[in-house]
């Protein structure tokens, strides 16, 4: 039976452009079977800045088995990401990498199917769903911060902490051994998705992965009717049950599962990266710590709760956090493949062609961003972001696959940093810099060493 990432699973894919078909493109194919494969994943950035100096921002690569033509710059983020012409699929550029894992998740859709998913579960979005995760948030940040003194490996503590905000707002359970088990799948599903072994075989990251989806398919199925039937209920996974879709069907159980799987992935891995990497610079950059703890100051006293109608106020807390998803980006490449031919950069690229664009480069560029490697939050002022290109900036993706929960990830960091930053001091060691994972999601290797010190 053919593997559910595999072209013979797919057959209304398009079929893949082999490598003898993109012999026009500059690039490297690397050795046979393994490709680039080592070459990328040894150093990601590294990697993608050496081929733009070599071959400019057209160049074809050949990893995970798979032929890719990466497309570098703003322009080529929105040719991508908006596709006006619709001659991207999401679902085909994804799937060979993500469907034994995340199979039928919103990422992986496209056109009308997607949109109509998109709208359904839209509703826990809403401001009503959000003012009560606004108060879960609000308890478990005061509840458990309290303890976060002293030395600590920041990483791991974060990730923690967003997997109970996760288990009280996504799925409305307690706290405790279950969601550990839960985190555990999760951790093992993004794990498996770029390991070199693509089969699922025993005692492999992929076989470990599939187990987790295993565990979790198991875990939500019984629950789904009750859930439905329970108007009492407003956690994410309760709204999504009750849901329908324009047609007045409720999504059958496996396509609800397959939602929550891919959405409390999405939700938790990138949180966790992205407030790391803004918890990293704050304390690389006391000054601007010191800023947005009078910001937070101003808007509420130490130890009291946000209301849902304040978060707007907190406008350079989202200045910094935008600028960290800036310097790391929490999704580091996009891929698509191509439905039919087309040209860029004078380049023609031909139908079934796998594409990619790459965030975390094109955040870096020095013909968007002047001096990119210094810290600046200030770029994100109204008018910097008016003069500059609107597709230079794409930590959330762009067009109709634009981050359904950003406007969650946006609630959990400016509280999680009203609590924290109102409470203590973030401060590392003289000369530290911890080595960064970059793929599949940026986190510091060392669990990332902070001390916080009693305001």
């Amino acid at each position: 039976m053919a593997l559910a990432h595999s072209e013979a699973a797919n057959p209304h894919w398009v079929p893949r452009t082999k490598i003898g078909g993109l012999s026009h493109i500059p690039g490297e194919n690397g050795p046979p079977i393994i490709g680039t494969t080592f070459r990328v994943l040894r150093d990601p950035p590294g990697y993608g800045a050496r081929m733009v100096k070599t071959y400019g921002k057209v160049f074809r690569t050949n990893a995970f088995g798979n032929p890719t033509v990466s497309l570098v710059g703003a322009e080529a983020n929105e040719l991508l990401l908006f596709d006006r012409e619709k001659l991207f699929s999401s679902e085909q550029g994804w799937g060979p990498v993500l469907n034994l894992l995340f199979p039928r998740g919103l990422m992986l859709m496209d056109f009308d199917h997607h949109r109509m998913d998109r709208r359904a579960l839209g509703i826990a979005f809403k401001p009503g769903p959000m003012r009560a995760y606004t108060q879960d948030m609000n308890r478990i940040f005061a509840e458990q911060l309290r303890d976060w003194r002293g030395d600590m490996l920041f990483y791991p503590a974060i990730k923690q902490l967003t997997l109970d905000v996760a288990a009280s707002s996504f799925l409305g359970i307690p706290l405790g051994p279950e969601a550990d088990k839960i985190n555990k799948a999760f951790v093992d599903m993004v794990q498996a998705s770029v390991a070199p072994i693509r089969a699922p075989l025993p005692f492999t990251p992929m076989g470990r992965g599939v187990a987790g989806r295993k565990y979790l398919i198991d875990y939500f199925g019984p629950q789904i009717a009750e859930r439905r039937r329970n108007e009492n209920r407003q956690d994410m996974f309760s709204q999504f049950c009750r849901s329908k879709r324009e047609d007045g069907e409720y999504m059958s159980d496996g396509e609800l599962i397959d939602h929550m799987n891919f959405l409390m992935m999405a939700a938790h891995d990138t949180i966790t990266s992205s407030v790391t990497s803004m918890i990293w610079y704050l304390a690389k950059h006391p000054a601007w710590q010191q800023k947005l703890r009078e910001e937070c100051l101003a808007i509420a006293p130490a130890g009291s709760d946000i209301a849902f109608a304040d978060l707007d106020k907190f406008e350079l807390t989202e200045y910094a956090f935008k600028e960290a998803l800036r310097m790391i980006s929490p999704v580091p490449s996009i891929p698509r493949r191509a439905l039919r031919d087309f040209d860029f950069m004078g380049y023609h690229i031909p139908k079934g062609t796998s594409v990619s664009i790459s965030p975390s480069y094109v955040h870096m560029m020095e013909e968007y961003w002047p001096n990119p490697q210094e810290f600046d939050p200030m770029r994100f002022t109204a008018d910097k972001v008016k003069a500059r290109h609107k597709y230079a900036w794409v930590p959330f993706g762009g067009g109709a696959h634009m981050c359904l929960g950003l406007h969650f990830a946006y609630m959990q960091t400016k509280l999680f940093m009203h609590h924290l930053l109102t409470s203590v001091k973030v401060e590392i060691a003289d000369g530290y810099a911890p080595d960064w994972q970059a793929w599949p999601i940026p986190k510091p290797k060392d669990g990332l060493k902070v001390r916080f010190t009693p305001l």
